[in-house]
């Protein structure tokens, strides 16, 4: 299982991994307040509290860059993460994309492409949204995704509750 595929691509999106010299490109999209309004770290867009988001994105070995087809610039990023062997599930999440790609196909788009790829090893997809962002959790939901908890996460010592949503296979397939 791979979980750092080198190319992923569709009509408006690419992904490829994200490398430690791209710190000031994906800064510069992440530096802007509005990404994390909603977001349990609100002050995520401040440069030394984004390096350590970065610098957990690099050390996870799953995280992406995502890149906008049509312009090849950087728009935002996500990643896999927390990898069940045992249950076949995986989770993807830290994603953020720049403010001008909001209420547009992007999103869905994104997330396609990396529920299309983890379907491949895994029978179910977790999302872990923070109880304050409803712009996320309402995202997870139109991709069908359903709140099945809440619990709490830390993240650089910071805990935060996040609800907890689940996609099976079966249903995304069934869905998409």
């Amino acid at each position: 299982m791979d979980l750092q595929p080198t190319h992923l691509a569709n009509e408006l999106i690419i992904i490829v991994p994200l490398k430690s010299d791209e710190f000031e490109a994906l800064f510069e999209v992440a530096s802007d307040p509005a990404i994390w309004a909603q977001h349990p770290s609100k002050n995520r867009y401040e440069r030394e509290v984004f390096q350590g988001f970065f610098d957990s994105a690099i050390a996870s070995g799953s995280a992406f860059k995502i890149i906008d087809s049509k312009t090849n610039e950087i728009i935002g990023s996500s990643r896999y993460y927390d990898v069940d062997l045992e249950k076949k599930s995986i989770a993807i999440g830290y994603t953020f994309l720049a403010t001008k790609y909001w209420g547009t196909d992007y999103n869905k788009l994104l997330k396609n492409l990396m529920m299309d790829y983890a379907f491949n090893f895994a029978d179910t997809i977790i999302f872990h949204v923070g109880d304050t962002n409803i712009r996320s959790q309402k995202a997870v939901g139109k991709l069908g995704a359903k709140k099945i908890g809440t619990e709490q996460r830390s993240f650089s010592g910071v805990d935060m509750i996040n609800f907890v949503y689940s996609i099976s296979k079966q249903d995304w397939l069934q869905n998409k």
